[in-house]
């Protein structure tokens, strides 16, 4: 994915650290419960795609340890300084755009970005073809299309606010080329490509802390883009924003499709 000024959620954004917390709250444990079926232990390589945060890097330079490595990379690395040390290795690298930075991992996990990329297709090309054989893939992304409200239980002004706001989300989102519907299709695209032992979970959190915390670091991050588009006034998302803090609402994230196989 190339960062352009069209790129709705930039890392170097002041909302991005919370985002990122609130996705570590969110969908960690989940995460690591099936790197951990997947196997992961000492002396592993990994290639952890679109890194974004440290949460997951930290946790896979703990498992793989000094014998193994964790080559981290997004198209923004500003946020990863803090574990850039070995066995982390940290690059900047687009998946869309670039071959991949080395080959035989052992392991390749990607959490929430190729909804995001343009060439989606040619990302996974990427990352499969950077594993050894018998090498697992473990590719995470939302579905918004499959869930779209933030409010599923919508019986007041509060949440059709909510929920007006999250349809507004989602069209600048699809507006820059991200695939409202792309989580669906993880686990038949990892068999077309020729995957073994693919399987596949939804994971839908509802009424968590971190859901409101994501959905006000959210709004805050993509303001301006709402407003500029005339999707939401400033006092909309004012009152929204108020409305988070008062703790009232019941809010969800879209469900995170999780998708596995091993490579031939």
């Amino acid at each position: 994915m190339k960062r352009s000024d069209g790129y709705l959620l930039d890392n170097r954004q002041t909302e991005a650290a919370e985002r990122f917390d609130a996705f570590a709250g969110l969908f960690d444990p989940t995460t690591f419960r099936h790197l951990e079926t997947l196997g992961i232990g000492s002396g592993w390589r990994c290639w952890e795609v679109g890194a974004g945060g440290t949460s997951v890097v930290s946790w896979l330079a703990e498992k793989v340890g000094p014998a193994g490595q964790v080559v981290a990379t997004d198209i923004d690395t500003s946020l990863l300084a803090s574990v850039a040390r070995p066995p982390v290795d940290v690059r900047v690298h687009d998946v869309g755009a670039e071959e991949p930075p080395g080959e035989g991992f052992d392991l390749v996990h990607a959490r929430l970005v190729l909804v995001h990329v343009p060439d989606r297709e040619r990302a996974l090309r990427s990352m499969i073809k950077a594993l050894r054989p018998g090498g697992r893939l473990l590719i995470e992304d939302a579905d918004p299309a499959l869930q779209p409200l933030v409010c599923p239980d919508e019986h007041g002004a509060e949440q059709q606010l909510a929920n007006r706001l999250r349809h507004g989300f989602r069209r600048l989102l699809a507006e820059r080329g991200a695939d409202l519907s792309y989580g669906r299709r993880l686990p038949r695209l990892l068999r077309e490509a020729g995957l073994h032992g693919v399987e596949a979970e939804a994971y839908f959190p509802l009424a968590s802390p971190a859901c409101a915390a994501l959905e006000s670091a959210t709004i805050r991050q993509i303001r301006d883009s709402l407003v500029a588009a005339d999707l939401a006034t400033n006092e909309d998302i004012d009152r929204h924003l108020a409305n988070i803090e008062a703790g009232g609402m019941d809010l969800a994230t879209a469900p995170m499709i999780s998708a596995w196989g091993s490579k031939a």
